[in-house]
């Protein structure tokens, strides 16, 4: 992972230069980092130079390299995860290490809206079955706080399905992972060239 300042490495739209994505996720049970790790090869697929990490190792956006973020997390109540919620997940089995951190406190750190300048963002979320159509979910959350922060989203919010909360996936869910990745990345490619100015809603 480059630590080197953001400002120096980030091309202006319209840059033909290969995308670099950084792929951040947090998981409980195991579910959302095989999602995640389903949409660090869609976007491999699709020539995109991919980082995956767990967000409790990942560097501040500021200090690392990437034009295209992508974050995905549990849904918990409704939301991203808290850390009240992440212990209700360690009572429920998880492990506690995994408790120290998530999406919403990465987020949080980041800084003022011009780090953001030229870079692309989308997010999803794990969920399960019985919940699909929620309003309000992980991803929409983070898709809220990332344009608050300047990024241009290139995807709406998008879920993923598991059985319960310890999942597993539902079938299919790994291949929609890998679909939705390369769509991600052929959205990011034409907002930065300048094809689309159309903003997710």
């Amino acid at each position: 992972m480059s630590t080197q300042p953001h400002q120096d490495h980030v091309p202006e739209r319209g840059a033909a230069a290969p995308l670099k994505a950084l792929v951040v996720y947090e998981s409980m049970f195991g579910s959302t980092h095989d999602v995640a790790a389903a949409v660090a090869d869609g976007l491999r697929a699709e020539g995109v130079e991919t980082e995956l990490v767990d967000v409790r190792h990942a560097p501040p956006a500021r200090e690392a390299t990437f034009d295209l973020l992508v974050l995905g997390a549990p849904t918990h109540a409704f939301s991203l995860s808290r850390p009240s919620t992440r212990q209700d997940a360690v009572r429920q089995g998880a492990s506690p290490e995994l408790a120290s951190t998530g999406i919403r406190e990465w987020i949080g750190a980041m800084g003022p809206r011009e780090e953001a300048r030229g870079r692309a963002a989308a997010a999803f979320d794990t969920r399960v079955t019985k919940v699909r159509s929620l309003p309000k979910a992980a991803s929409t959350r983070a898709c809220h706080l990332l344009a608050r922060r300047g990024y241009h989203l290139v995807s709406r919010p998008t879920p993923f399905l598991v059985h319960d909360v310890k999942g597993p996936l539902v079938a299919g869910e790994l291949d929609h992972a890998i679909a939705w990745a390369r769509e991600v990345a052929q959205a990011a490619r034409r907002w930065r060239t300048g094809d689309s100015d159309v903003a997710a809603s």
